[in-house]
């Protein structure tokens, strides 16, 4: 459990912060940039599940947690020496990355197969949805760049790559179910 009594401590005035293992880096460092998208990916999570009702809050409410792992996952590097932890490190699993293709499948046997591209909006909650996949990009773009030169968990990495693909799908599903159908991309039809 974690209890926190101080929220600022001052440690990092200087421009450097504590990872998981307690090593400290700048506070521009890669890790720090990827893990901290993660938690921005989290923040419109939140803003999505202003708008959702039942299932789909339930199921961004999940992912919510999952992506607090994740964060937890990003910030403890040195994973060859995680069996040596005096406390074992959270890793994202497999079964994290299965459960959102199931339900990616589940949402899109509903759906017709596209012939455009999908412009984000719809619905207050599809946009926000898109929203979340566009941030959720983001951080994948920048674990895989971390690891192009640190060890990262694989399944960190293949868990945002889904997880982007969840919220197009899921944007779509909410569109579909309101009504709303998707907003279609119509190449050139402004000029």
């Amino acid at each position: 459990m974690v209890v926190l009594s101080k929220i600022y401590t001052r440690s990092g005035d200087g421009g450097d912060t504590a990872l998981g293992d307690g090593s400290r880096v700048s506070k521009h460092h890669m890790r720090v940039a990827a893990y901290g998208t993660v938690d921005e990916a989290n923040a419109t999570v939140g803003l999505a599940r202003l708008h959702a009702e039942g299932e789909m809050d339930a199921l961004l409410a999940m992912i919510q947690n999952d992506l607090f792992d994740l964060g937890a996952d990003l910030c403890r590097p040195e994973m060859e020496k995680d069996a040596e932890a005096e406390y074992p490190p959270l890793r994202m699993s497999p079964t994290q990355v299965k459960r959102l293709e199931a339900e990616i499948d589940r949402m899109n046997a509903a759906l017709e197969p596209l012939r455009s591209f999908v412009l984000p909006g719809g619905t207050p909650l599809a946009a926000h949805l898109h929203l979340c996949r566009t941030v959720s990009r983001r951080a994948e773009r920048m674990t895989t760049e971390l690891a192009h030169s640190e060890s990262v968990n694989s399944a960190a990495v293949t868990y945002l790559n889904r997880l982007s693909d969840w919220f197009f799908v899921a944007a779509r599903a909410v569109n579909h179910d309101s009504g709303a159908g998707d907003v279609l991309w119509v190449p050139g039809a402004n000029r």
